[in-house]
């Protein structure tokens, strides 16, 4: 799943190398995209793309006026084709759900890899028009960010850390890998509520979720978006190393089934040596 981190520098590359482009053809190959049925990514044809911003895990492309909200979910990426480059000829690819041409010949492709669509687009006045959007919670990315929002997100919760934060209603832009980062590096257990964490476990957790979405973002900064995927896996010090050394204390990475999702954790570094 594409969290803050690959996504901010996908809007930023895409700001980098479409704007003040206008956008020449849209063709929406899976009409299950569209999630605004009175308004389709056809109307923008003509526009100019003004920026790229980043809302959590989507990315809002302004054209003109209006906004193309593009909301990645579980599956959903895109891929920029340079003028007069093909399509993608390995058939192993991510199919491509949309295509938008520039007047420069270069192409957005919106992909999406999933056995179901989890890929969205939206044509909106304002981004905040989309559900999704309006309901995000403060983005621990953003310079903005501070204790404040990060205590009224987790403090005193009986709910556990993890699930806080890849919560997006509390905490925009995180998913289940980086959860499994922060809380790593915070030496925090992932099945530990957020209201029987002492003040130090709640110290850790907010400094680890700043450096480790930040962090994540200054290093992925410059790599090609055909390889931020790769990038982030590479960078993963425990997530999906369940069975791997932890780089920490040795110990080995175990797996953890809860709820609709699994967490990796590190026995001595993370819950005192107890397998959960």
């Amino acid at each position: 799943m594409p969290e803050s981190p690959e996504v901010q520098v996908l809007a930023e590359t895409l700001a980098d190398r479409l704007a003040g482009r206008a956008l020449r053809d849209v063709d929406i190959i899976e009409f299950r995209t569209i999630k605004t049925r009175g308004r389709t990514p056809e109307a923008l044809v003509g526009a100019e793309l003004v920026g790229t911003q980043r809302f959590g895990k989507h990315v809002d492309l302004r054209l003109g006026d209006a906004h193309l909200l593009v909301t990645l979910g579980r599956h959903g990426w895109v891929r920029l084709r340079e003028p007069g480059e093909p399509p993608a000829p390995d058939p192993e690819a991510p199919p491509t759900l949309a295509t938008f041409e520039f007047d420069d010949g270069s192409v957005m492709e919106a992909t999406d890899a999933g056995d179901w669509v989890s890929l969205g687009l939206s044509v909106v006045d304002d981004p905040t028009d989309v559900a999704a959007v309006a309901k995000l919670g403060p983005d621990p990315a953003s310079p903005d960010f501070g204790r404040d929002d990060f205590d009224n997100a987790v403090r005193g919760r009986r709910k556990q850390i993890k699930a806080i934060l890849q919560e997006q209603e509390s905490l925009g832009g995180i998913g289940n890998a980086y959860s499994d980062e922060i809380l790593h590096a915070a030496k925090v257990s992932p099945v530990a509520h957020a209201a029987a964490l002492d003040p130090a476990a709640l110290d850790r957790v907010f400094a680890e979720t700043i450096e480790t979405m930040r962090g994540a973002i200054a290093a992925q900064r410059g790599v090609p978006i055909d390889q931020l995927k790769a990038a982030k896996v590479a960078a993963m010090q425990v997530h999906g190393r369940a069975g791997e050394t932890c780089p920490v204390c040795g110990d080995t990475i175990r797996d953890f089934a809860f709820g609709s999702t699994t967490a990796q954790y590190c026995p001595t570094c993370q819950t005192g040596g107890v397998l959960l």
